[in-house]
């Protein structure tokens, strides 16, 4: 197997439950073993598992109750019956309270084998889904950008992504941290598992500890069921903690030991859960001086900054705008007949201060593209925000030509569409003729050229 699964064995037959211990170990399974429903129950409390292997018949507690245990603390555990031939209704009527499968006895290792393969791709997709309603409207995630302080940082990202160390990631709001957190998680060893974010700054202090690390049923007034946290949602890959500068005091302790050992409590519970999640964290605050104001534990800081990546504002990569506009247009043209930026309009964004970073530009882009009457995105058609350190932005005196602005949006809108001319042409809304010679009177250099 690639990956370590975990799996629970629960059958009062010691000779059984040992040999199916031994078969599951030799195919990559970490394998724990109860002899009874009882101690089944403990072992579900203390560990998570990806697969449950359970006996019906056994003294004190039945199979039945194990199920329902198991499927109520631990629900995205997948759970197999064994059974005998003549417990074939009680095993169907198990399947009805959310077995995945059950396997007569005596079985044949390779069918039973198949089965449990089965039940962790139903655990993979049930997680899978989870993560992805999540996300949902997140879209897709994209790194754009060739300047070199852009390339500094993902150059810093992927030295560190193939290993298990926390990274911070700072930065001004709006500027890109949580594409790096992916950029980070993609490029790991974790990449086919979860990539879970919490956003610390949008949850209330008195219920980021639930959100975080879930809650039992009756935990408090509308704790109405069991509730798995993020961190458990996380086991296997990375948990990104988004503005952790906003975490409340008052948690950061059992964040700290969170981290350090990989254990919590579910909020109202007595028993320890254990994940693997690797820590990615961001924030758009000078943690070392909320250190200084009393704000932040600095113990925690050293935990979350084992590696720090600073990802620079929009108005220090400059060479950025031209490619993240055209990405932002092309971006926009599911929903939005597509439409190209004037040289006049471009040289306004990138004479532009932007406080709001990538996010704003976003925005003006999006504005601009539903507010433009024609094909083109005019001066006119771009509304910036007055806070801009810029007060007259029509009156700055550019710092670049037309033509050097030109060349500087072919050359871009060329390298965007991977220097496929027919495709740049109708981009850029010109003839394939035009585009030809501008090339060729710009001196553009077109490598691996293409119609």
């Amino acid at each position: 197997m690639a990956e370590e699964f975990s799996a629970l064995v629960v059958d009062d037959e010691k000779n059984v439950a040992d040999l199916l211990k031994l078969q599951l170990a030799e195919v990559g399974f970490y394998v724990d073993v109860a002899n009874d429903g009882a101690v089944g129950i403990n072992k579900i409390q203390s560990r998570r598992y990806d697969v449950i292997l359970l006996d019906l018949k056994m003294p004190r507690i039945n199979g039945l109750e194990v199920l329902k245990f198991a499927r109520e603390n631990q629900p995205d555990a997948q759970v197999l019956i064994l059974t005998g031939y003549g417990d074939i209704k009680t095993a169907v009527d198990s399947i009805k309270m959310g077995a995945f499968d059950f396997i007569t006895k005596p079985y044949n290792f390779d069918e039973l084998l198949v089965s449990v393969n089965n039940a962790l791709k139903m655990r993979r997709l049930i997680v899978d889904n989870r993560v992805m309603k999540m996300q949902l409207g997140e879209g897709k995630f994209e790194l754009v950008g060739q300047s070199p302080a852009l390339q500094n940082v993902v150059e810093v990202a992927m030295k560190v992504a193939p290993s298990d160390a926390s990274v911070l990631i700072t930065g001004p709001s709006g500027s890109g941290k949580e594409l790096i957190a992916h950029l980070v998680h993609e490029n790991s060893e974790r990449a086919k598992e979860p990539f879970v974010a919490l956003n610390c700054a949008s949850i209330p202090d008195t219920l980021i500890e639930s959100e975080l690390f879930g809650h039992e049923k009756g935990a408090f007034t509308d704790a109405h069921t069991l509730k798995q946290g993020l961190a458990e949602i996380a086991d296997g890959g990375t948990l990104f903690l988004d503005e952790v500068g906003d975490i409340s005091y008052l948690v950061q302790p059992k964040l700290l030991r969170f981290i350090e050992t990989g254990t919590f409590r579910r909020v109202g519970g007595t028993t320890e859960m254990s994940v693997n999640v690797r820590i990615v964290s961001a924030t758009n605050k000078d943690l070392e001086h909320e250190v200084e104001e009393g704000k932040f534990r600095e113990d925690l800081l050293y935990r979350l900054n084992v590696v720090h990546v600073e990802v620079p504002p929009l108005n220090q990569r400059r060479e950025d705008i031209p490619l993240l506009v055209e990405h932002f247009l092309q971006k926009k043209q599911r929903t939005h007949r597509a439409k190209k930026i004037s040289a006049s309009a471009l040289n306004l964004l990138l004479e532009y201060d932007w406080p709001g970073n990538i996010r704003e530009l976003e925005n003006v882009i999006e504005r601009a593209a539903i507010l433009a009457g024609g094909d083109e995105i005019t001066v006119e058609s771009i509304a910036l925000s007055s806070k801009s350190k810029s007060t007259d932005l029509r009156k700055i005196p550019t710092r670049l030509s037309l033509a050097e602005l030109e060349k500087i949006h072919i050359e871009n809108v060329l390298k965007a569409n991977g220097f496929n001319r027919n495709k740049s042409a109708k981009a850029l809304g010109i003839s394939l003729k035009t585009l030809y010679l501008k090339i060729k009177h710009y001196e553009i250099d077109t490598p691996n050229g293409k119609d």
